[in-house]
């Protein structure tokens, strides 16, 4: 049984079949793990770390790629036949779907905005010691406005919710203030955003802008 094969390697490991099915949860439920999340990523990332091998191995199995940045310490994973950036293309890609995160052109377009913005800020040398840029509110509006003519959502609830979808996938890191008077925040960028966003991506967004 496969079960035991990975049950008798664990064992070595000193891990608990249930520790094991508990990381490989996570990573299927939330698709990243990002260790400056939460102490409780925190664990699961070092977790991680411990049975690589073994998450790799089972993974595979299904057609799932892993992205580990050991730099800035996160695990992004890629259903089969997903265009990854930093990993090469499979010959042989299916025709679904799969379990891609679906998104609304709503949060695509912010997500495209971020990834310019990051990139920027890096040319610029802001980026701190975990890989994270900050951006203003303000900025990304205007970020959006010029490069892809598009607005935030008008209420502040409607954009706490974009960008609590935007946390959930470990893109940005923001808290929110309920004080309509004071909606000009800052954002984290996280460095997941490259593993998120092709640079093919962000190739035609640059050339778009310098069209307009």
């Amino acid at each position: 049984m496969i079960s035991d094969l990975f049950a008798e390697q664990l064992e070595k490991k000193q891990y608990r079949l249930e520790e094991f099915s508990e990381l490989l949860i996570r990573l299927l439920d939330y698709g990243v793990l990002c260790r400056d999340e939460s102490q409780v990523e925190e664990q699961l990332y070092d977790r991680f770390l411990q049975l690589k091998n073994l998450v790799e191995d089972y993974l595979l199995m299904i057609g799932i790629r892993i992205l580990h940045d050991e730099r800035f310490h996160f695990v992004r994973i890629y259903p089969p036949g997903a265009q990854v950036p930093a990993l090469p293309d499979e010959v042989d890609q299916p025709f679904n779907s799969g379990f891609r995160q679906r998104l609304s052109q709503q949060d695509v377009a912010v997500v495209l905005v971020l990834r310019a913005e990051y990139d920027k800020s890096l040319r610029e040398g802001q980026m701190d010691e975990n890989g994270c840029v900050m951006i203003s509110m303000e900025a990304l509006s205007i970020g959006l406005r010029n490069l892809l003519n598009r607005s935030l959502p008008e209420t502040l609830t409607e954009r706490n919710r974009l960008l609590s979808r935007l946390k959930q996938l470990r893109l940005i890191h923001f808290k929110t203030d309920d004080d309509e008077e004071h909606q000009d925040y800052w954002i984290r960028i996280r460095p997941t955003i490259s593993s998120f966003v092709s640079e093919d991506a962000l190739s035609i967004l640059a050339g778009e802008e310098e069209a307009e």
